[in-house]
């Protein structure tokens, strides 16, 4: 079972490869007349796609790609001639540090509004109603009405996290409103897909004898509920963690943060490919690798595995 998870996980892998790869190859217009604003002429334009590898077939620039990733390079900027692993090593700490504190937030909270909205009671329903309206609200405007309650009326927060690119871990409160505005849409969204899983487990004649010998819900959600969620939520969490890291793009361009989701939305408006390609195909592997984790966890977490 694990070597078909590691397989699945490295499928996968190369299935995202083609699918980042088609999708920049179908970016109307390329590097060359990006940098030149369209005031190039036509041999130009030739002489920069020769240079740039551009005028290469398709398939022949994917398999060069691959191979190269797959040996840790990202290749160079078309735009600034710089390593792409540099430019992306540059920014990838005030990424990481806004994603994991939206999901110090996101994990918690995502199985605190799990639990009520499953349970069907009146508090439950408006529960549910509210997470199902919060994982609705577009990531915009969530940042923005963020904006104006806590930097505008309340002032307590500053309204923008501008940093420069590499200068070190960002502040607690320089890193609030951007990881509150990824983490509640995402908390939302996490919470509707485990509701469904808590709702069967609850309903679970063990669960039900349980709760009639009087136990606490704090036991019955530790030991009779808890092991049943671990490898579900893994996999749910992996898919909140994907979106997550997909939703910096917006965020970081709308707060101001230095991070890989501002080079990501840059390099996407200069036709800048290999930044776009390795940015992309490094969410998709924590995307990824959050899945086998997921596979791990169902394999250790099977009863049929502890009772043999």
């Amino acid at each position: 079972m694990i070597l078909r998870a590691l397989v699945r996980a490295a499928l996968l892998l190369v299935g995202v490869s083609v699918l980042v790869f088609a999708a920049t190859e179908a970016l109307p217009g390329d590097a060359a007349e990006a940098r030149t604003a369209g005031r190039a002429t036509a041999a130009q334009l030739a002489e920069m796609r020769a240079g740039t590898g551009l005028d290469v077939a398709p398939w022949r620039r994917y398999l060069h790609w691959a191979g190269s990733l797959l040996q840790g390079d990202a290749g160079v900027s078309l735009i600034s001639g710089r390593p792409v692993t540099d430019m992306i090593g540059q920014r990838l700490p005030a990424t990481a540090a806004l994603a994991g504190a939206a999901l110090l937030v996101t994990v918690p909270l995502m199985l605190v509004l799990a639990w009520p909205a499953a349970e069907g009671s009146v508090v439950g329903r408006l529960v549910d109603a509210l997470v199902t309206a919060t994982a609705a609200i577009p990531q915009v405007v969530v940042a923005a009405g963020l904006t104006a309650l806590f930097a505008g009326v309340l002032a307590w927060l500053p309204p923008v996290s501008l940093l420069p690119a590499g200068g070190g871990p960002p502040g607690l409160t320089v890193l609030a409103l951007p990881a509150l505005s990824l983490a509640l849409p995402a908390a939302a969204y996490g919470a509707m897909l485990l509701r469904g899983l808590v709702t069967d487990i609850l309903a679970r004649p063990y669960v039900r004898d349980a709760r009639l010998r009087g136990l606490t819900a704090a036991r019955i959600a530790v030991v009779y509920v808890g092991p049943f969620l671990i490898a579900p939520a893994v996999r749910i969490l992996a898919v909140v963690t994907g979106g997550l890291i997909a939703a910096t793009a917006v965020v970081e361009t709308m707060f101001g943060h230095a991070g890989l989701g501002e080079l990501l939305v840059g390099a996407v408006a200069n036709r800048d490919v290999p930044v776009v390609q390795a940015a992309a195909m490094l969410a998709a592997t924590a995307v990824v690798l959050g899945l086998l984790v997921a596979d791990m966890a169902a394999v250790l977490t099977d009863p049929r595995r502890a009772a043999a």
